[in-house]
Parts: structure tokens; C-alpha cells; sequence
């Protein structure tokens, strides 16, 4: 099977006139959502997040154990492989070919505040690299919980167990991109705000990262701390002087309603004016990252607003145009 690389995808069916905006990662304009897990109650089907512009990223969550794989998409997936408590999800699949043709990103997040994984050391690391690479990404396994969907790359959510391995995991899969075929993937991590983060700042110090989305919220630097409090100017400092990658991108993590996070929401019209502040400051910024589709763009118009606003409008306009049709 050919895969095209996303951005070329992307560039292919803006000419067609298919698509007015696409995930970009030089952009400091991208919205990025999780989606699997449900927490406000209820989730649409993934492929009715990637029908307009608003999103670009999507973070399947969780890959919740490993390296003993299980699958946790809440009601959007209840059916297994015979004989196997691994996730069979067809009908996923098909969403995330959707949204890929969409010009969206899918990654698969590993971790998440509850689950049972980790690494004993970096040999086992490595060889997980391996089973990630044929399970959901472009290598071969008779077990592919998304079929013949090639997600976009990898989103370590490590908020317990062992900080061992993940340095040799994310080499590992770098060695398997490199020997894609040309499609681009991505390793983003997602740590807590207060610096250095307890599970990955080890991490973040020694391995490529594309994407960083610090969770500024349930902390004393969230986003209800701002302006004094916030810390996003540490994180810049960080991806400055000592990420590996120093043209990695800095997402702000906000919770997508009051209801998502123990503290740190704040209302659409203070994210923008926050996301506006921190755009004219630094140029690390990528976008801001929600914690989760249920919450952000469920009974609200919340999610629509952050992106509308980093994207200077256009989610708004491309609304406009479809009502007048």
C-alpha cells in the first residue's frame, strides 16, 4: 500500500479545493484534541471531529497497558480479536483514514492517569518500539487493532510507573520512521506543567520530540495561575537551550470544560487572550492541545472559539459558507 506523507496529502487536496486548512507544524495556529475516552459522559464517532477545520491533531486515547498491549476508546470499540482482549475496532479505522484525508494528524497516546504500563529496561523498550511500529503504525502484525490505518505516530501521556526505557522506545521508532517510505511521523509527549515534569523531564532532555503539550491545568502553574503563576516561559527556556529538538513545539494544555479538570479551565474569550499573549512572545508556541473532544466541543461552542481564534477566523468563515450553501 503507498502512503503519502500527511503534508503532501494535505498540500494535494488543498489544490483540489477539498480542504481549507491542515495540520502544519511550523504553524503556532494547531488544536489539538484527545479523543477516546469520553470523560464528559458521551463522544461523538471520531470521523465528526475532522468535518471542519477546528481540529488538526487527534490523540487516540489510551494505549493504557504495555508492554502487555491493551486498548481502552470507552464505547467507541467494545469488540476484540477471537481469543484476545486486544481491541478489534473497524469502524475506527475507517474514521482515521477519514481524517487523515481530512488533513488532520492521528497519533496514538500511550500512558494516561490510570493504567498499568512501563518499561523494566531498555532492551524491553526497544523491543516494544518494534510491536508499536506492526500494531499501529507501518509495519505488519495479523493483529492490527485499526486495520490497515497507518496512524501518524506516537503520544506518550506517562503520568505513572517507571520513568526506564523511554529515551531507547522513542530511538527505536525513529530508526522504524526513517525506513517508512516517506510518510512523516511524529513522537509528541504530554507532561505536567510544573518543570522538570516527574515521569518524562528525563525523557524530554534525551530524545527528539516534535511536539510538547504541557498540561497547564490540575497544578499551581496552570492556566488559573496566569499571568504570574503560568509557567510557559520555563517551557520556552526548555525548548530553547535544552530539548534535543530546538524547533520542538509547545502546545498549551487547557481542560476543554469546567468539568475536565480539578483546576486550571478558563473560558474561551481568557484562553485566547493567554494563547494571544504567549504568540507575540514566543515563537515556540504550536497551538494549544484540550483535554478531551467530549468536554471541549460537546454542549459548548468552547472548542470552536480556541481554534477559531488561532486560526484567525477561518473555522468561523467555513462555517458561514456551509449555512449559506
Amino acid at each position: 500500500m503507498l502512503i503519502h506523507p500527511v503534508l503532501g496529502l494535505a498540500a494535494w487536496l488543498a489544490t483540489a479545493g477539498m480542504l481549507t486548512w491542515a495540520f502544519d507544524l511550523s504553524s503556532s495556529s494547531n488544536f489539538v484534541v484527545y479523543w477516546g475516552q469520553s470523560s464528559a459522559g458521551s463522544q461523538k464517532p471520531l470521523a465528526e471531529y475532522c468535518k471542519d477545520a477546528t481540529v488538526d491533531v487527534i490523540a487516540l486515547s489510551f494505549l493504557y497497558q504495555f508492554p502487555n498491549t491493551m486498548l481502552d476508546l470507552s464505547a467507541s470499540c467494545r469488540t476484540t480479536f477471537p481469543d484476545s482482549q486486544l481491541l478489534h475496532c473497524p469502524d475506527v479505522a475507517t474514521d482515521i483514514k477519514y481524517c487523515q484525508s481530512q488533513g488532520k494528524i492521528v497519533l496514538l497516546s500511550m500512558g494516561g492517569a490510570a493504567g498499568s504500563y512501563g518499561f523494566s529496561s531498555d532492551a524491553q523498550a526497544q523491543a516494544y518500539a518494534d510491536t508499536v511500529w506492526n500494531t499501529f503504525l507501518a509495519g505488519n502484525s495479523t493483529q492490527r487493532p485499526f486495520d490497515d490505518a497507518v496512524l501518524d505516530g506516537v503520544d506518550l501521556d506517562i503520568e505513572g510507573g517507571s520513568t526506564t526505557g523511554y529515551a531507547a522506545y522513542i530511538a527505536q521508532l525513529r530508526t522504524r520512521f526513517a525506513a517508512g517510505g516517506g510518510k512523516q511521523f511524529y513522537i509528541t509527549g504530554a507532561p505536567q506543567c510544573p518543570f522538570p515534569d516527574a515521569m518524562l523531564g528525563s525523557t524530554l532532555n534525551s530524545a527528539w520530540f516534535d511536539m510538547v503539550f504541557v498540561q497547564f491545568y490540575n497544578n499551581y502553574c496552570g492556566l488559573d495561575a496566569y499571568p504570574k503563576g503560568f509557567n510557559y516561559d520555563t517551557w520556552d527556556q526548555w525548548a530553547k537551550t535544552q530539548a534535543v529538538n530546538k524547533n520542538v513545539k509547545l502546545f498549551i494544555g487547557a481542560p476543554g470544560s469546567q468539568s475536565a479538570a480539578g483546576r486550571g479551565y478558563v473560558d474561551a474569550p481568557t484562553l485566547n487572550a493567554i494563547v494571544g499573549d504567549v504568540r507575540s512572545k514566543y515563537t515556540s508556541l504550536g497551538g494549544v492541545m484540550t483535554w478531551d473532544a467530549s468536554q471541549a466541543m460537546g454542549g459548548s461552542a468552547w472548542g470552536q472559539s480556541v481554534s477559531s481564534s488561532l486560526k484567525g477566523g477561518l473555522v468561523k468563515t467555513q462555517a458561514r459558507r456551509r449555512r449559506r450553501r
